[in-house]
């Protein structure tokens, strides 16, 4: 029994030794990555021949998905490599853009959906330099563009999803029998292979980005890490290889992660509506909406990968090249509150804006100008000067006690020095120490956001959080949502329930009654339209004001509130996609 004890405690003592040594070696890894914080997304293929149109058509969904959405034939879609031949390609000038950017690392599609290389393989003559006029290795030709530039290549590989191959996800037009369908075959065949090739020929590769881990395995999963790390030891794996085998999580397409945050994340954003190139879509974001994600993503500890999609030539299209000009004046100006930065340390967003930080120091990035004076609470920290990042002019300060909140009031200019993003940096004694709790802001509001909350599932519903921090599957009555917060102004509060749209405003169900209750009051209501707002940092998904009632908070302190479904009418699609309770003085 001592032996067989013995035995145990080993193999115990050697599996723990083994974990430390993989998780160190996964934080070496994730050195550069860290400190970057700022990446350049390349969504380039043969989707780009078509620029979103099949004969004649213009075809609905993203540029890359064009072979998936008109369901083309592989022997129709394949005579697009007669046309590809991308003259105006220059490695040089787009490490140049990315660079003036402010990035420090890029990420192109070595293979995507459509099953195309964008590189020479030996494991498939669908690839870029056998089957186009071009015949160049544009992956080989950035490789050096990157090296003598100073900045990460990374490749992204769909794993799954080859619309190419009968044993691979995806294409059920030309492919229709999944019984049929042998994909561990064409994970050996091909995947295993190509991976290969791409950590082997083009020197030291910062990453494999993988997606769409659809049918496959844990352990294929883990294979394809196991792969990369013995190829290239320094090299990371994205979140979605699948089965939590990455070296870090990727967040939902233009999403930004909020709330508790396991480990390094990395979000990845689109320019405009589609990430490979659609002649038709100018729905191009704004250089302050890019500026803002750039900060809320450092804010929560990500990174912010921003999408090109060059044309069928090899050009990147002017807009993107305007746009991304813009980011890099701001960023020279202000890098410092972004680069090697960690998240705030609050755990929500400031009534203006984000905060960033380093030790010793905070960085406010205001969003919102508040006028001549910004206060904000919890800050325990002696500050010992204030500036505007950009320009380093000094800002007179105060730090004193409104009952039992710490307050911080800096005076401002009357006007925002930049009305996109306004950094001031915060010179602090010794690491931020705050109070986390939710207080009832300088403003007066009290903004109770859902992933700040205790969500309870209730019944038949399936309520949870998205990586948005907003409720999902709330389509059933039941559950709730409660908080704890501080009120330093006591009094009455107008009551509205936040909820979100769909991205981009696609879809949004109302007439769900809501209930409201804290301090022995209740409110009822019901989730209508009474206006739209804009997140400034992310407009993809509009939020719905819908006032629900009014409550009296009549003493400073310490309060709960609950939120409650009392009735979802059945057949709803989205249901109750709460945001935040939100508490506003009544004047």
């Amino acid at each position: 029994m001592k032996k067989l004890f013995a035995t145990i405690l080993l193999f115990s003592t050697s599996a723990t030794i083994a974990t430390a040594a993989d998780e160190a070696a996964r934080a070496k890894r994730l050195e550069w990555w860290r400190d970057a914080r700022f990446g350049m997304f390349i969504h380039w293929g043969l989707y780009a021949v078509p620029e979103g149109q099949w004969k004649g058509q213009p075809i609905a969904g993203l540029g890359e998905w064009i072979m998936n959405r008109a369901k083309i034939p592989v022997a129709e879609y394949e005579l697009l490599t007669k046309k590809f031949n991308p003259v105006k390609f220059d490695a040089d000038e787009i490490v140049r853009i990315a660079k003036d950017a402010g990035m420090k690392y890029i990420t192109i599609t070595a293979k995507h959906h459509d099953g195309f290389a964008m590189f020479k393989s030996a494991a498939s003559k669908y690839n870029i330099v056998d089957a186009t006029p071009f015949r160049r290795d544009v992956l080989k030709e950035l490789a050096v563009a990157c090296q003598k530039g100073g900045l990460k290549l990374c490749f992204y590989y769909s794993q799954t999803q080859d619309w190419y191959e009968p044993d691979a996800d995806g294409n059920s037009w030309d492919f229709p029998d999944e019984s049929k369908k042998d994909f561990g075959k064409y994970l050996d065949a091909k995947v295993i292979p190509q991976v290969r090739e791409l950590l082997t020929n083009y020197g030291p590769i910062g990453m494999i980005w993988f997606d769409t881990p659809r049918r496959i395995t844990a352990e294929q999963s883990e294979r394809l890490a196991a792969l990369v790390h013995e190829l290239q030891p320094q090299c990371l794996v994205n979140g979605r290889v699948g089965h939590d085998a990455g070296d870090y999580d990727s967040v939902g397409d233009n999403q930004i992660s909020v709330g508790k945050i396991k480990r390094e994340w990395e979000t990845p954003v689109t320019m405009n509506d589609t990430w490979g190139f659609k002649r038709d879509d100018n729905h191009w974001k704004s250089p302050a909406v890019l500026i803002r994600q750039l900060a809320a993503t450092s804010s929560r500890g990500g990174n912010y990968l921003l999408n090109i999609g060059p044309t069928a030539l090899g050009e990147v299209p002017p807009p993107t090249v305007e746009r991304l000009a813009e980011v890099g004046k701001w960023m020279r100006a202000n890098e410092e509150s972004i680069r090697g930065t960690s998240a705030g340390p609050f755990p929500y967003d400031q009534p203006w804006g984000v905060i960033t930080q380093k030790p010793g120091k905070l960085y406010l990035h205001v969003f919102t100008w508040p006028g001549t004076e910004l206060a904000f609470y919890g800050l325990k920290n002696k500050v010992s000067g204030a500036r505007l990042l950009d320009g380093g002019a000094l800002l007179k300060f105060t730090q004193t006690k409104r009952g039992e909140v710490d307050t911080l009031t800096i005076t401002l200019p009357a006007a925002a020095p930049d009305d996109r993003n306004t950094v001031i940096a915060l010179d602090i004694d010794g690491a931020a120490n705050v109070d986390p709790g939710v207080t009832q802001q300088p403003d007066g509001v009290v903004r109770l956001f859902s992933y700040l909350g205790d969500v309870r599932a209730m019944g038949d519903s399936k309520l949870r959080l998205d990586t948005r921090g907003v409720t999902t599957g709330w389509t059933a009555s039941g559950g709730s949502i409660d908080w704890t917060f501080r009120v330093t102004r006591p009094g009455a509060f107008d009551v509205e329930v936040i909820t979100s749209e769909q991205k981009e405003g696609r879809g949004w169900d109302s007439g769900q009654r809501v209930s409201v209750t804290s301090g022995g009051q209740t409110v009822a209501g019901e989730i209508t339209n009474g206006g739209r707002e804009i997140n400034p940092a992310n407009p993809y998904w509009p939020y719905v004001v819908s006032p629900i009632g009014r409550l009296n908070i009549p003493k400073a302190g310490e309060h709960r509130l609950s939120l409650k479904a009392l009735d979802i009418p059945t057949g709803q699609r989205f249901g109750l996609t709460v945001v935040s309770v939100r508490l506003v003085p009544v004047k």
